[in-house]
């Protein structure tokens, strides 16, 4: 009988003796329950239906967890956790009192805090115009505020900075409105600034063309987690006939509908498009045709802002305000930790230089010198106010060693190659090769600590030893010619002092 031939018979026969086991299994079900319930007959009525509540209970309960089992990772999406409450203007003034005495940085919060009282003494009412690059911001403010001066043009990215307009409502009430760059727009740091300016205003009107892509959703979750009041306005909303308006509309309001902070709202800006025109002899020609703005629902949507809670406006204005400063006190702090982060790491590098120098003497293994990486461990931990574990120490350290065992050979080679950029050295080897290797060593693996330490919040022992693999590779001719000019400079010194 071939293969094929007997696993065709070996599947036939478990075929079959499942079924049997089934059959079997059903007819013993089935016994059983018509026993169990010739039984019941013969109780009392109010025993067999206790009896029967039981049974019934039982089931239920079994049946739920067996459905609970079997759902399992099928569950619906978790809440989404509640953000942290705004930090106070107490606590934001603790903050930077703490930031000052580390050496940090604190010009831009404190400018902020001042900006700040200045607004609230003029008790004016901000409102930022918010959105991506080309959306009509320029347009809807001269539509706002006619004879205003912006730039309006064809080409997407032409406000480059922050401009800022007094407007009175049809109300009477007078307020600032502040035209900001587009988000995505060409130039570093001017989404950053748009975004800035939108937590500082009391309300935001974001402009939009139609329905909200992925990254405009991101954009607005900052604001309404703040609860900041928000205009959503789909603008050029005139080359949509009635039903795609409806449409379109529908679809904003109901990913709004569990926030009482935002209103969408249709509105045109206006400005100029191209039209087709026939000429009287039927030739034809491109033209620029005006298209009157229509803003009403707008100026309606910034009076109802306006016509808030005086003071929960300026409430949520300041609130916003602290979650900008605090983010400012976040950046500011994280690149003083890097910076110290990188002295600390040149400081040992040049120990580990240092120690190989006068000991003028390979070692067996390029990372004997565990004493000072274990130092380094600390040191870093300490500017990340982050505790660390010898274990995790020992285990990064350990990594590392095995590592360095696959690369030393190439190490020395690069390291000897460096020498070779300085005339007169070119044959020099021994304690200075050796101590050019230890500062590429110490960098690398002080480097991918400060990692680790900045982007997880701890030591981990496993992806800074990969990352420690990956830095020692990294432009390793020019940190071999920059360890090896240091390492000439102090050998220079060290014969000096002789």
């Amino acid at each position: 009988m071939s293969t094929s031939s007997f696993l065709r018979v070996f599947i036939a026969a478990v075929v079959v003796l499942g079924f049997l086991a089934v059959l079997l299994l059903g007819l013993v079900t089935a016994d059983l329950f018509l026993s169990v319930w010739e039984r019941l007959e013969k109780l009392p009525l109010w025993l067999s239906l206790t009896a029967a509540g039981i049974g019934l209970g039982f089931s239920s309960v079994a049946g739920w967890l067996l459905f609970r089992l079997l759902r399992g990772g099928k569950q619906g999406p978790t809440a989404r956790p509640e953000p942290p409450p705004p930090p106070t203007e107490e606590q934001l003034a603790e903050r930077v009192q703490q930031a000052d005495s580390l050496g940090v940085d604190t010009a831009e919060a404190r400018a902020e805090l001042e900006q700040l009282k200045r607004r609230r003494s003029a008790g004016e009412i901000h409102i930022a115009l918010f959105g991506e690059i080309s959306s009509g911001k320029s347009s809807l403010i001269q539509a706002l505020l006619p004879g205003a001066e912006t730039q309006v043009g064809v080409s997407g990215g032409t406000t480059r900075a922050i401009h800022q307009f007094q407007w009175q409502s049809p109300a009477g009430d007078r307020l600032v409105v502040s035209d900001m760059p587009g988000l995505s727009e060409v130039g570093r740091g001017l989404d950053e600034l748009a975004r800035d300016e939108a937590l500082r205003a009391h309300g935001v009107i974001y402009l939009c063309d139609g329905d909200l892509t992925r990254d405009q959703w991101a954009e607005l979750q900052l604001l309404l987690e703040l609860q900041k009041p928000l205009i959503l306005a789909v603008n050029k909303i005139d080359r949509l006939n009635a039903e795609q308006q409806a449409q379109v509309l529908g679809r904003l309001r109901e990913r709004f509908q569990d926030s009482s902070t935002v209103q969408v709202i249709a509105i045109s800006a206006g400005g100029r498009r191209e039209a087709l025109r026939i000429l009287p002899d039927g030739r034809e020609e491109l033209v620029m045709r005006p298209i009157p703005p229509r803003i009403e629902a707008l100026q309606q949507a910034i009076q109802r802002i306006i016509d808030r809670d005086p003071q929960a406006l300026e409430k949520l204005r300041d609130s916003a305000v602290f979650v900008l400063t605090a983010r400012q006190l976040d950046r500011a702090l994280a690149d003083k930790r890097r910076e110290r982060a990188a002295q600390t790491v040149t400081s040992y590098s040049r120990k580990a230089m240092a120690g190989a120098m006068a000991a003028m003497a390979p070692g067996a293994d390029l990372l004997i010198q565990g004493y000072l990486g274990t130092q380094m461990v600390r040191q870093l931990a300490e500017i990340y106010n982050i505790p660390v574990r010898q274990v995790d120490t020992d285990l990064l350290l350990e990594l590392a060693q095995k590592y360095v065992r696959k690369s030393t050979t190439l190490i020395l080679a690069i390291a000897g190659n460096g020498l070779k950029a300085f005339p007169g050295v070119g044959t020099l080897a021994g304690g200075v090769l050796h101590a050019i290797a230890y500062g590429m060593l110490f960098d690398a693996l002080g480097r991918a600590i400060a990692g680790s330490l900045e982007s997880r919040g701890e030591l981990h022992p496993v992806q800074a030893a990969a990352q420690f693999k990956d830095n020692l590779g990294d432009n390793l001719e020019g940190s071999a010619r920059r360890f090896a000019e240091i390492a000439l400079v102090e050998l220079r010194e060290r014969k000096g002092e002789r």
